[in-house]
């Protein structure tokens, strides 16, 4: 009888599951992308962020749901709103501390799975599609990021965007009209509110979805990168056509994501209960105080994972007392990514057969990336002025300067030192 009941669930199962793909293809998606999707046998520690960073979206849309029940995109009451969601909403302040913190941990997440990309040659031939997508999704992230900076409508978030809404209009002949475009009135105000409340919530997070589908679609179509950079492609079984090298990705990587996930939560919860502000890195003290257009912040500065690109703006001078050159600087300082795929001549992908020229390119830039950060968080003026031999400039801001100029020889002598140092021999297969 145990039997005969055991046999009628595998029917029964099967049943379903064929009545499933008759009308979905399920279970070829799951092979497609899943039980027989194979990935490279060798992925090491830098290949959990892609997966943390789903985790990430995930817990934001998931946080940002329960934020928007209580919260009111309204000039007069936002504010309010969000004190009322910290004091008395039963598990309010846990929500909201993991949506600001998970908002930082989104863009630290995805700086280190594109630095992954970088010392890996993850966006060479020919996976340039999947980082033109990559690409797309940080910008996405970073608009996500700027208008939801302002919906808490605390100090730094009414002068922040006051700022940052006024760079466009330095853009010429066009600037005026966008910046007035996006407040939806001559000065940040409710209108802006409402704009930036319908981008966050609505408009952008349909872009951003639709744009890490097409990612893992690109992704699962041409196969994964790995440290070797090998293609297991070109190493298959002559019988089953399974990559010699290639493992497949459930149940193995999705236990070996697990493991990341474990990790990375535990760090999540400490920040969470323990340093949610990170000392202002994370929540500004100005954040906490109610938006007032007639008392300006002492300092202005954005959250950490937009003060690179702020240090740039601010290292560029202006031209004929216009701020677009900065501002351009700052676009392009982000939009050259793209074109990595083309700037890189080097024959070989990983760093691991990469000569001792781009190894100490990448090491500046990365030196060049963290400094512009952290002088972005402090005012241009902390370390003095230097004497008359310099015109009296700001310390910081000539360092900024030479490191703006680092930033950018990177990626403009790229096809230079990549074409001219010496690589390694890659194997025929992966190393491990």
């Amino acid at each position: 009888m145990a039997q005969d009941k055991t046999t009628a669930k595998k029917v029964e199962a099967t049943g379903l599951m064929g009545w499933i793909d008759a009308r979905f293809p399920l279970t070829s998606n799951i092979k497609n992308h899943l039980t027989e999707y194979y990935a490279p046998k060798n992925f090491n520690f830098w290949y959990f962020f892609g997966s943390l960073a789903m985790l990430i979206l995930v817990l934001q849309i998931a946080t940002g749901i329960f934020l928007t029940m209580h919260y009111k995109p309204d000039a007069e009451l936002a504010f309010a709103s969000v004190e009322y969601i910290m004091r008395d909403v039963f598990g309010g302040n846990i929500i909201r501390y993991m949506h600001s913190t998970g908002a930082s941990m989104f863009f630290v997440v995805v700086y280190l799975h594109m630095f992954r990309g970088v010392i890996y040659g993850s966006y060479k031939n020919p996976r340039e599609l999947i980082w033109l997508f990559g690409v797309a999704i940080f910008l996405c992230l970073m608009g996500e990021a700027f208008f939801g900076y302002l919906l808490p409508w605390g100090q730094m978030s009414y002068w922040g965007a006051q700022v940052i809404v006024n760079l466009f209009a330095t853009i010429p002949l066009i600037g005026p009209d966008i910046s007035e475009w996006l407040r939806g009135d001559y000065l940040v105000s409710d209108a802006t509110l409402n704009r930036f409340f319908a981008f966050h919530v609505i408009a952008l997070p349909l872009v951003l979805l639709g744009l890490v589908a097409a990612h893992i679609i690109a992704l699962h179509e041409v196969g994964s990168n790995n440290p070797d950079g090998v293609e297991i492609k070109q190493n298959k079984d002559k019988k089953t056509g399974i990559p010699l090298d290639g493992i497949p990705f459930h149940p193995y990587y999705t236990v070996k994501d697990l493991v990341g996930v474990v990790v990375f939560l535990i760090v999540f919860v400490v920040i969470i209960c323990f340093a949610p502000e990170m000392g202002g890195y994370f929540l500004e003290a100005n954040n906490f105080i109610p938006a007032d257009s007639l008392k300006t912040p002492a300092h202005i500065a954005p959250v950490w994972y937009f003060t690179p690109y702020y240090s740039i703006l601010r290292a560029v001078p202006p031209v004929m007392n216009s701020q677009f050159p900065g501002v351009a600087a700052m676009g392009l300082s982000v939009m050259i990514f793209a074109l990595l795929p083309w700037l890189d001549k080097s024959p070989v992908k990983s760093i691991r057969y990469r000569g001792r020229l781009y190894k100490r390119w990448l090491a500046a830039f990365v030196v060049s990336f963290l400094v512009l950060g952290y002088l972005g968080t402090v005012p241009s003026n902390v370390w003095g002025h230097f004497g008359a031999w310099m015109g009296g400039a700001d310390r910081a801001t000539v360092i900024a300067r030479i490191f703006t100029v680092v930033y950018f020889a990177f990626f403009i002598l790229m096809p230079w030192y990549t074409a001219k140092d010496k690589t390694l021999p890659v194997p025929d297969r992966v190393v491990g």
